[in-house]
């Protein structure tokens, strides 16, 4: 499998994309790496490692699009940069998939722009996987489409059916609304239309399920505009690791029969930091456009970008995409 990189995509990039890249490449003997970015800084980076120098392609870019910059504006304007000679490797077909860390409004944009939609798809949406309390689960849509119409999100509701099924072998696969109350009636015109459309498609449609209920896990896709979905992933987020900064505050402020306690409690803890680190999973999948589409997080290290890498490999292998096709085929 071919994967472009966006080797200068993140906060730690260069390396953090190298050292990731180094590491699936010895994992997995039939991955080929085609990284863009200043060549001289990715050599450098490079230099570091042994690997298999014949499964390693650098694309000199010599721009990278800020954070900060429009996303639209800077893929007109850079087209040297490093996320767009990337988005032209897989556009082109060089490439079966892309990764970057770096602007999600340029990813998402030029995914969509230069890659372009799956037919029929009214919007792409982000789709990260996250962990719950009974299982892992996922947000549709995290922030690619703050404005939506009904018709988005169900669209939403299939793709996040499609992809957890893959990844997951799910079977009865459940799929809820993120909303306000569990009532039909409950919610702004928008979950309210959505939920009737909802109702009314052939999968396991579990209805409205509240903020409070969302970590437990027992609804395996949720649907919400990018809005909301962006608000519920970022508090996710920020409660995780603020109580697992809690517990360890109160520890050291305590006796020291608490503390041994504590210390035996330490696998425990271990084990629940390893299931809220967003490096385990990698980056979340652009669902709805014509190829494997990983965004990564910001600050991803090396374990991450492997991660993300071994993400993009299930997704092809699991045939996401064609089944996308497919389902989108069927409600035409």
């Amino acid at each position: 499998m071919k994967i472009a990189i966006d080797g200068m995509g993140g906060d730690h990039a260069p390396r953090a994309v190298v050292e990731g890249m180094v590491q699936a490449l010895k994992e997995y003997n039939d991955l080929e790496i085609y990284i863009t970015g200043p060549k001289d800084k990715i050599e450098a980076e490079l230099f570091k490692y042994n690997y298999s120098k014949e499964r390693v392609t650098i694309v000199n870019a010599t721009e990278v699009i800020e954070a900060n910059e429009h996303p639209v504006m800077a893929l007109r304007k850079k087209k040297d940069s490093s996320i767009v000679k990337a988005l032209n490797l897989v556009s082109t077909g060089e490439c079966e998939a892309i990764i970057s860390a770096g602007s999600t409004g340029a990813f998402l944009a030029g995914c969509t722009l230069i890659i372009g939609r799956i037919k029929g798809i009214e919007r792409p949406a982000l789709a990260p996987i996250m962990p719950g309390r009974r299982g892992k689960f996922m947000v549709v849509d995290v922030g690619a489409n703050v404005d939506c119409k009904p018709e988005y999100l169900v669209q939403f509701a299939k793709m996040g059916k499609i992809y957890y099924e893959a990844m997951f072998d799910s079977k009865n696969t459940s799929v809820g609304l993120v909303n306000i109350g569990v009532e039909d009636e409950k919610g702004n015109e928008l979950t309210k239309a959505t939920y009737k459309l909802l109702k009314e498609e052939e999968f396991n449609f579990v209805g409205n399920v509240e903020p409070r209920e969302i970590p437990k896990g027992e609804v395996n896709v949720l649907v919400t505009d990018g809005f909301v979905g962006n608000t519920v992933l970022k508090m996710y987020e920020g409660c995780a690791s603020n109580l697992l900064g809690m517990i360890k505050d109160e520890i050291y402020s305590s006796s020291i029969f608490a503390k041994l306690g504590a210390l035996l409690l330490k696998p425990v803890f271990k084990k629940l930091m390893v299931k809220f680190d967003y490096k385990e999973v990698g980056g979340a999948p652009f669902l709805g456009v014509k190829a494997v589409c990983i965004k990564a997080h910001g600050s991803s290290d090396g374990k991450a970008f492997k991660n993300a890498i071994k993400q993009a490999k299930s997704f092809k292998e699991r045939g996401i995409l064609s089944k996308i096709e497919s389902e989108m085929a069927k409600t035409k």
